[in-house]
């Protein structure tokens, strides 16, 4: 149990929290949110013990293991996978303990360490470390690289994985899904779900939030409230309040006649239908978000309307894609259209970037094929690494006015900032020590400025809190060109994009279906992918084990053995062996039972429709039938081990 009793917490002169009450049970997953600056980070900085407290208590129940993602990665020599496995102390401890027993032929010592070692898992160790990489997007053949051979964002990938390895009984994320792909995304919300313990996580991902949280800390003026449900269960709660704000009810009324007069004009159109439907949740949604997000003025804007819209806009035939002449997406032929809103689908390293960087402006990694941008096509390309093209040395009002040039007057060009949060003497300040998140709503505001006809965005929302998505997500839907994005944001795509492209296995093909059709064929292919890894299990877990993950390889034969070297020679023998065969079969059999029986309750806690509703004590107990069966599989693979080695 963790509890704040009376907390205050100042970051320098600021004071971020005053008076803070709050208590956390085993077992509780809480979404911590907030504006940008509330104190959101500090706060899982006091938890961590990097930062006290100005004022109050925090209270631990005694014992408790907290696991915490680094922030840095070194550039080792080391290969990913142990890089995460020392991630799980106890198990970098004991298996040092073992290499240095070994190098010495200790015996004794081995077998002092074995048993514990056993306990820990040691043994599957190495597979449950792969399995993390696996669903964190790293391809198999890519764990035994050096970690110096990764970039920075796959870097923090390891660095969650050795969080999630390591045994823990609170676990603290911040941001957690800043650098994966949806797919990822989409697993890492499933693992977090199945987390025994008490979770404390930081995110701007509106969705991942509802799928993962059992309760909600809100921090606001100063003020932590606890809520007791998922992200929308939150919204609910505090529209309530928020609406008896009768400026609040005028604005909703007014937003939805806006959206309602957009509905009926265009519904019974074809080329609008589905832009209108989107229109349609979005007023379903309004009480909700307009209401939650009412202190969110300083953040509205849109998107001008374009001068011109050719038809169709861009066209690749027959394109192949990729790096030093090597195709990494071919054959693609897809059509962009005025009016489009295409979401691009697929796991990191599949080529959405590359393709989207292709479309917007061609480029080296273009190699072959025809590619057709209509006349009068202004893109608007938003990059993921668009705040790195900002010059630190510049002001926001300076940054504009290289974009508009001497098109428009000063007072003009501090109207338009002002619509992104840039007021007062603020857009006289350097850049440089800005946030994340107030560069990225400086670079929104540039690509806006400019009036496109097409915007192409990367990870439009990294560095944005959740007023911005909203924001933006609310320009986007009223931008009359067309939109092709590249995003983890659930909940952004669901809003703005009515069709899709997949790009996977080196292709790049329109994906039928949205993204709920989405999630289940790639839950679907992790499902394979498992049921695969599943059927050689036993093998692999002998090996692991002959193997002790420490360099320590099986017996070879004897170099004078014949072809029938290890069976047995007699009656007695080929009974005893074929005995054991059957209990062996049995053993296998349980294994591959139980896996399918963990496989399915997986499936049930990865439904969204499970945390909808007054559901808790379902939640909580296919929690605890994963538990005992995941106890129980691991007794049957012991036994299968043992009863492979007794032979």
């Amino acid at each position: 149990m963790i509890q704040l009793k009376s907390v205050s917490l100042r970051r320098g002169t600021q004071l971020l929290l005053e008076d803070a009450d709050l208590t956390l049970l085993p077992g509780q997953r809480l979404g911590l949110v907030g504006k940008n600056g509330t104190g959101k980070s500090s706060l899982l900085a006091m938890f961590e013990g990097e930062i006290a407290p100005d004022a109050g208590d925090i209270e631990w129940a005694g014992g408790q293991r907290m696991a915490t993602v680094e922030q840095e990665t070194p550039a080792l020599d080391a290969s990913a996978v142990d890089y995460v496995l020392d991630g799980d102390r106890d198990y970098a401890r004991l298996n040092a303990a073992l290499l240095e027993a070994e190098a010495e032929n200790d015996g004794m010592r081995m077998a002092e360490i074995y048993p514990e070692f056993e306990t820990i898992g040691g043994f599957s160790a190495r597979a449950r470390a792969a399995r993390l990489l696996d669903g964190l997007g790293f391809a198999p053949a890519s764990i035994d690289n050096p970690v110096s051979s990764f970039s920075g964002g796959w870097r923090m990938r390891l660095n969650l994985a050795r969080a999630l390895i390591a045994p823990s009984d609170i676990l603290l994320l911040d941001e957690p899904t800043n650098h994966l792909d949806l797919d990822a995304v989409f697993w890492l919300a499933d693992w977090l779900v199945s987390y025994p313990g008490t979770l404390i996580v930081v995110s701007h991902d509106r969705d991942f939030l509802d799928h993962v949280c059992t309760h909600i800390a809100h921090i606001e003026n100063q003020s932590l409230n606890l809520y007791t449900g998922h992200y929308s269960s939150f919204e609910e709660m505090r529209a309530e309040r928020l609406m008896q704000n009768q400026a609040l009810a005028a604005k909703m009324a007014k937003e939805r006649e806006r959206l309602q007069g957009f509905i009926d004009r265009f519904r019974a159109q074809a080329t609008k239908a589905r832009a209108a439907q989107s229109r349609v949740k979005a007023l379903e949604r309004l009480p909700v978000i307009a209401a939650s997000h009412a202190d969110r003025d300083d953040f509205s804007f849109y998107f001008p309307s374009p001068k011109r819209a050719p038809d169709p806009m861009v066209t690749l035939e027959g394109v192949s894609i990729g790096y030093d002449g090597t195709p990494l997406i071919e054959d693609v032929s897809l059509q962009i259209r005025a009016g489009d809103r295409i979401g691009v689908l697929g796991a990191n390293g599949a080529g959405k970037t590359t393709l989207i960087r292709v479309i917007a402006d061609g480029g080296e990694t273009w190699l072959s094929g025809d590619r057709f941008v209509a006349p009068g096509v202004q893109v608007g390309y938003y990059t993921q690494h668009q705040l790195d093209q900002l010059d630190p040395r510049d002001t926001p009002l300076i940054a504009l006015e290289r974009v508009a040039g001497k098109t428009a007057s000063t007072q003009k060009l501090r109207d338009f900032l002002g619509r992104f949060g840039f007021v007062g003497d603020r857009i006289f300040e350097p850049i440089e020590p800005f946030s994340g998140g107030e560069k990225a709503r400086l670079a929104l505001a540039l690509l806006v400025w400019k009036a496109p006809n097409l915007l192409i965005l990367d990870e439009p929302t990294n560095h944005l809190d959740l007023a911005m998505r909203e924001a933006l997500a609310e320009a986007l839907q009223t931008f009359e060109g067309a939109i092709l994005v590249v995003s983890h944001d659930k909940s952004l795509i669901e809003l703005v994009c009515d069709r899709f492209w997949w790009v996977r296995g080196g292709a790049a093909l329109p994906f039928d279906g949205d993204l709920d059709d989405y999630r289940e064929a790639v839950t679907e292919r992790r499902r394979a992918h498992n049921r695969e890894q599943a059927a050689d299990k036993p093998g692999q877990k002998a090996a692991q084990k002959s193997d002790k993950k420490a360099g320590k390889k099986a017996p070879a034969a004897p170099a004078n053995a014949s072809s029938d070297w290890g069976k047995p020679r007699d009656k007695a023998s080929r009974a005893q062996a074929k005995e054991r065969q059957k209990r062996l079969d049995r053993l296998e059999a349980e294994v591959q039972r139980l896996g399918e029986q963990l496989a399915e309750i997986d499936t049930a806690l990865a439904d969204p429709a499970l945390y909808e509703g007054q559901r808790e004590d379902e939640v909580v107990r296919l929690q605890g039938e994963r538990g005992e069966i995941g106890v129980r599989l691991e007794a049957a693979e012991t036994a299968w081990l043992e009863a492979q080695e007794d032979g």
